[in-house]
């Protein structure tokens, strides 16, 4: 019988050393080399302090930002730990009611924008955390937050610009602009008054 079991547990060793231990630890070691701020989070730092993430979406309520997505992650929204999407069907009355919440709440806090309002600023994406928004639904928002912060519409669209990524590879995904950095340029460009 042990003669048997010797060479699969010499087997599970020898597997489990190999790809529980080396191979991750040299994609660890590649990916720190090559990529050091995505492996290790993209993580945004302010005056020494870390604030976020390039990669997970935070909650932007106050008029003078760029708000995100809706968030499905947590009870709340935006909880990192608790990251995944609604599982809400089209057919769902709770996705339905939630979506009409979302057109009053965007045409109240924007009354100065009458087009179609984009379809990420009213539905959450697959993980509920996603960091980016559409430059169309920057572009819908953009009268608010100029208005707030006493800037002019050209000078809020020159930043969107700025900080809009084009498609990857040149045909990979849609344009997209982080609402976190945007965010950080605003305060950046033009500070709010106390």
């Amino acid at each position: 019988m042990w003669k048997q079991m010797i060479p699969g547990l010499r087997m599970t060793l020898l597997l489990t050393v190999l790809t529980g231990l080396l191979y991750p630890g040299l994609v660890t070691g590649l990916c720190q080399i090559f990529f050091p701020s995505q492996s290790n989070g993209s993580l945004i730092v302010k005056d020494g302090r870390v604030i976020g993430s390039g990669l997970i979406g935070q909650n932007f309520t106050r008029p003078e930002y760029f708000q995100p997505r809706p968030s499905a992650a947590g009870s709340d929204g935006y909880d990192a730990t608790a990251s995944g999407g609604s599982n809400l069907g089209p057919t769902s009355q709770k996705l339905s009611d939630r979506v009409k919440a979302s057109v009053e709440k965007f045409r109240k806090e924007n009354p100065d924008f009458n087009g179609p309002i984009p379809a990420d600023l009213l539905t959450a994406s697959g993980s509920g955390l996603d960091p980016e928004i559409s430059p169309a639904s920057a572009e819908a928002q953009s009268p608010r937050v100029a208005k707030s912060r006493g800037a002019s519409l050209e000078e809020i669209h020159t930043l969107e610009a700025q900080f809009t990524a084009n498609r990857d590879w040149g045909f990979l995904g849609e344009p997209r602009v982080n609402v976190l950095r945007l965010n950080l340029a605003l305060d950046q460009r033009f500070p709010l008054r106390k």
